[in-house]
């Protein structure tokens, strides 16, 4: 079923602070204790680097102008969603997401960080250390994870 469906455009930001944690906040839509890096759907037509930031305000609150792109992964990077899931989330039209990640310095203070905005999607977020990030997520998220941390390894330590 899964094979014949493509995969959701979509973009993710690695947004570092001063020390060199990685953002990650905890879903609303779920009672796992996962954690995730800001990251959505591209509106159609919608460039990459738009739509990352674009999501990062829209889940977090963080302007764009409070954050500096560090790197781009140079490669799309795929994950498919667990069967159980394939028809429940995004109308059943998807197989999983192609993410274009972006590496980013947040430039902010903690207290402009806002979950609270017009459609919350987070209800808890802090600082990690990028090792603790594959442990953090959704298991069928980790080995994207995995690939985010080995792309961005040399500029994160």
């Amino acid at each position: 079923m899964t094979i014949d469906l493509p995969y959701r455009a979509a973009a993710g930001i690695m947004l570092l602070n001063s020390e060199n944690k990685v953002f990650v906040a905890q879903r609303l839509d779920t009672t796992l204790e996962a954690w995730q890096m800001p990251q959505g759907g591209l509106d159609d037509g919608e460039d990459a680097k738009a739509g990352a930031l674009r999501e990062l305000e829209e889940e977090t609150g963080i302007a764009p102008s409070l954050v500096e792109i560090i790197a781009v992964a140079p490669e799309e990077l795929l994950y498919d969603l667990p069967a159980d899931l394939v028809g429940k989330l995004w109308k059943g039209r998807y197989r999983g997401q192609r993410q274009r990640w972006f590496l980013c310095r947040f430039l902010g203070r903690d207290e402009d960080i806002d979950l609270n905005t017009a459609h919350p999607e987070f209800r808890a977020w802090r600082w990690a250390e990028p090792c603790e990030l594959p442990d953090m997520i959704v298991p069928f998220k980790r080995k994207l994870y995995e690939n985010v941390l080995h792309i961005f390894a040399h500029l994160i330590r």
